[in-house]
């Protein structure tokens, strides 16, 4: 398989961040984890195995790939524990999605790397600015984003599980 790598494993925090295609063994744990996590959290319950693979199956990744987007896992001292994608939304315009970092590793720098990582891979495709939209429940992730000049801005879309809407220059 060819990786590309995004960010240099000698960063300081031991992270890298290379594209992947989004169905690797890799990759798919750790798009598995990412749905059981905000399933389990939006039912205050954990998700059962169906209903991950409903998620998987109702939100396909198709265009995580060049030239209409992006996949990338994040691994600390080569474990893969965290991922995220971009999909451009239109010429100058790409989207976060899927943004995963294991519980095990936060607080470790994943999160930054990935970022970079995939804010990079949009300004690859051509795309000046980045937004997202997110649920109030994850705290953890819109405090990233804000950590990483990403400002709340009015809906641009009406996702069934969008709560706050952000955006980035990435000029």
């Amino acid at each position: 398989m060819d990786k590309n790598l995004i960010i240099d494993a000698a960063a300081p925090t031991g992270w890298e961040a290379v594209t992947e295609p989004f169905g690797t063994p890799d990759a798919t744990a750790l798009r598995r984890a990412y749905y059981a996590e905000v399933a389990g959290r939006y039912w205050n319950r954990p998700a059962t195995e169906a209903e991950v693979d409903e998620g998987l199956a109702d939100d396909p990744a198709d265009d995580l790939v060049p030239p209409t987007g992006q996949f990338v896992v994040g691994r600390l001292d080569g474990r893969p524990l965290a991922c995220g994608g971009i999909r451009l939304l239109d010429p100058a315009t790409a989207e976060l999605t899927r943004i995963y970092v294991d519980p095990r590793a936060r607080g470790t720098g994943g999160g930054a790397v990935l970022l970079d990582a995939l804010e990079g891979a949009a300004r690859a495709l051509g795309a000046g600015r980045m937004r997202l939209d997110t649920r109030s429940d994850l705290v953890e992730a819109r405090a990233l984003y804000a950590r990483h000049g990403y400002r709340e801005i009015p809906a641009y879309n009406s996702g069934p599980y969008a709560q706050h809407w952000f955006e980035k220059s990435l000029g």
